[in-house]
């Protein structure tokens, strides 16, 4: 006779009843990645996500009094979501950007820009005034503003 269930059982079970409940449940997995961008992140994450060979083995709690018959986990979707860049963090403790790195004080900035250069880029706000040359572009617009001033 085929085996139709691992549920262990002994001469002291003889007579009672087995019972198979199915239960459907939807599972959702969210992995968060650190990364440079989403693509990365997409990248890293073909390695990741349910181990399938531990699903019927690890998955259910089954308390000694039931055996796991079946265990189907299909996959269905994925969406890689941006939800925040590392930042030094100026805010919680209510101190300067160069005491947030010296105390390495980090916090996920879920306000941050997902294109935001890193904290510690220097960025050149605002040009020095300097001498310039006249580019040939200049030229051409002062030389039309002249012609339409004799029209």
């Amino acid at each position: 006779m085929a085996n139709i269930s691992d549920i262990l059982y002994t001469k002291n079970d003889v007579g009672k009843n087995v019972y198979r409940k199915r239960t459907t449940y939807i599972l959702t997995v969210e992995e968060d990645f650190l990364a440079e961008n989403a693509d990365k992140a997409q990248d890293m994450s073909m390695n990741t996500g349910l181990d399938y060979d531990k699903i019927k083995s690890n998955l259910v709690e089954t308390k000694g009094v039931s055996e796991v018959n079946y265990i189907d986990a299909n996959y269905s979707d994925s969406e890689m979501k941006y939800i925040g860049k590392i930042k030094y963090d100026t805010d919680t403790y209510n101190q300067s950007f160069e005491e947030a790195v010296e105390n390495e004080d980090l916090h996920i900035d879920t306000y941050a820009d997902e294109n935001e250069p890193h904290q510690l880029t220097k960025i050149k706000l605002v040009e020095p005034l300097t001498e310039k040359e006249e580019s040939d572009i200049d030229v051409a617009i002062q030389l039309e503003a002249e012609n339409q001033k004799g029209k």
